[in-house]
């Protein structure tokens, strides 16, 4: 889809929005922080990619998968598989019983690389697999659920179930995988240490910039007219499809889309820090997962980025400091935004604040066109209509079929 204008693309508050954003991530941060914080914020930003993803597939979609930690785990794991075989030359094994294996297959005693690694020897392959791997993993699964028009809370239920499965098949095939320590003591990359104090600043600079992509890319599906589409089946999903749209496959191409997010998250946090194991697959993660996006704002991209930062600095803190509570403390956390924000950090903004910082911009830049004036929180997270579509006249949020 080509848009008439860029202000169609992006308004004048999203501008706003996403510079602040690139201020504080790329300016602010590094210049406050040391090298051990810094590396905090980007294993933190990691976990934004799920969020962004989270508010395409739930925020817009009305698609609450409990199972993102999968896609995300997935990623993670294949870049963590080249890794671990960068690590794993005969010189480095020699003392092992089969030099050239991962140690962990040593000592489960494989004695020879199993067929489904011998890819990941290959960087460019590891990188088309961290996109191709859990996207085609979602799509089985949307083709599976969406064709058969299952939905809403059921599809919560089976990506749990998924989540929770795909946590005991990784811990119980410990010769593969490495089981319930995941793989670990990841070193170097094409010969160059991660481990260094210059390679976290490479990271999280990388990961700053690779979220940006994919804000950018959320943006382009929002603003289109496929992101009024997921507005007007998540209200009305009957509507849609009896006017000659086929929902199946809206829903799982955006599904697919939040699990690439997930993987190259998932893949960033092994890059950053060298290692991955089962306890960010399972159904706990992905839960909180969720929770990052509905404290940001599930109609929010920027938001969404601001609550993985804000739920994951509250976990770090109160983890450090009452280390048995900080699990109750998320769940208040939680209940708290749902029952009293539940428009999260987002919703604040536009009900408080958005206004004002128009008339701002106003000010200084002079009115915007009509169509892209400030409206009322309600309303301005979501696109306007596209053609042949309306807002349902009992809630300004949800489209509906003309």
């Amino acid at each position: 889809m080509s848009f008439k204008s860029f202000s169609d693309f992006m308004p004048r508050q999203d501008i706003l929005s996403f510079a602040v954003l690139a201020l504080i991530l790329l300016v602010v941060l590094p210049l406050s922080l040391d090298i051990f914080r810094l590396n905090l914020v980007g294993k933190y930003l990691t976990f934004a990619f799920v969020a962004v993803g989270l508010v395409l597939c739930w925020g817009y979609g009305g698609i609450l998968s409990l199972g993102q930690g999968v896609f995300y785990g997935l990623g993670g794991y294949a870049l963590a598989m080249f890794l671990k075989l960068e690590s794993s030359d005969p010189e480095s094994t020699r003392i092992q019983s089969t030099p050239g294996i991962p140690d962990f297959m040593d000592w489960n005693r494989i004695t020879e690389l199993p067929w489904f690694w011998e890819p990941f020897h290959s960087l460019t392959f590891t990188v088309i697999a961290i996109i191709v791997i859990p996207s085609l993993f979602a799509y089985l699964i949307g083709v599976a659920m969406f064709k058969r028009r299952v939905g809403g809370v059921y599809f919560a239920i089976i990506t749990q179930a998924i989540a929770a499965i795909m946590t005991i098949l990784i811990i119980g095939q410990q010769g593969y995988t490495g089981g319930v320590n995941g793989i670990t003591d990841l070193r170097t990359l094409k010969g160059w240490d991660i481990r260094s104090d210059f390679a976290s600043y490479v990271f999280y600079f990388l990961a700053v910039v690779l979220l940006f992509v994919c804000l950018f890319l959320a943006q382009y599906i929002r603003r289109s007219k496929l992101g009024r589409l997921l507005v007007a089946m998540r209200g009305q999903e009957d509507r849609v499809r009896f006017s000659g749209y086929d929902v199946a496959n809206f829903k799982i191409f955006v599904f697919c889309v939040g699990a690439s997010f997930a993987a190259i998250g998932g893949a960033m946090f092994t890059l950053q820090e060298g290692f991955m194991s089962p306890s960010f697959v399972g159904i706990v993660p992905s839960i909180e997962m969720v929770i990052f996006c509905a404290v940001g704002g599930r109609l929010s991209l920027v938001g969404a980025v601001y609550g993985a930062l804000l739920v994951n600095f509250a976990k770090t803190v109160l983890g450090e400091t009452f280390p048995e509570l900080w699990l109750f403390a998320m769940g208040l956390l939680f209940i708290g935004v749902v029952m009293a924000f539940p428009n999260g950090l987002a919703g604040l903004y536009n009900s408080y604040v958005a206004r004002y910082v128009d008339r701002l911009l106003d000010k200084v830049f002079g009115p915007q066109r009509s169509s892209d004036a400030y409206r009322p929180a309600s309303s301005d997270t979501v696109p306007p209509a596209a053609p042949g579509l309306r807002q349902n006249s009992t809630s300004p949020t949800e489209g509906a079929i003309s």
